[in-house]
């Protein structure tokens, strides 16, 4: 990703952010990721972390019409993901999609327990939720023109806890630095 495409999404996000109340910490962690794909139009996320702990993390997230994020489990991490403002799709498999598995398995949407399709198309409207328990791959993107999506979740490991069916994917952005970063991304060289 080129460093004015990454500072132009954080731009977006902290104007869809405070557009709808939505107030960042002060000097908030950012991370934005094309997931090394290439293309952030089609695959992408802006990501803030605003709790980081050893027990629990919540992140406040932006991605707009056409965003997608990949289909990715976790094998420690559960994680209630929110849509804020906004729909936003959430898809869901209780194993590897393109795998042997269960026709349908349940989940909590809402935190009410649901029986649901493997592959099952689950839209999140504004105060929504669905638990993701580890295990479960999932992918999910706005059907809105933009979406700020939460997370709530036990301890985060970007870095060794994503597991996504397309083995091209990565969890961060070579960055092409084309002009002066606006915030340092957590992926950002110390």
């Amino acid at each position: 990703m080129k460093r004015s495409e990454i500072n132009s999404l954080i731009t977006s996000a902290h104007a869809c952010f405070a557009q709808h109340g939505w107030a960042l910490p002060p000097h908030p962690r950012w991370d934005v990721t094309d997931f090394g794909l290439g293309d952030w139009t089609k695959n992408c996320l802006v990501l803030v972390n605003l709790a980081e702990h050893a027990e629990y993390c919540e992140k406040l997230m932006y991605a707009r019409k056409g965003m997608l994020t990949p289909e990715h489990c976790h094998r420690k991490k559960k994680e209630d993901i929110i849509s804020r403002w906004g729909t936003l799709r959430v898809n869901v498999w209780p194993g590897q999609p393109g795998k042997p598995m269960p026709a349908e398995f349940e989940v909590l949407l809402n935190n009410e327990r649901r029986t649901v399709p493997s592959g099952a198309a689950i839209d999140l409207t504004a105060g929504e939720r669905i638990t993701l328990v580890p295990h479960v791959y999932h992918s999910f993107y706005p059907l809105t023109d933009e979406c700020i999506i939460g997370e709530v979740s036990t301890a985060n490991d970007d870095t060794n806890d994503n597991f996504f069916t397309d083995p091209d994917v990565g969890r961060y952005p070579q960055v092409d630095e084309d002009e002066p970063a606006l915030v340092k991304l957590l992926s950002d060289p110390t």
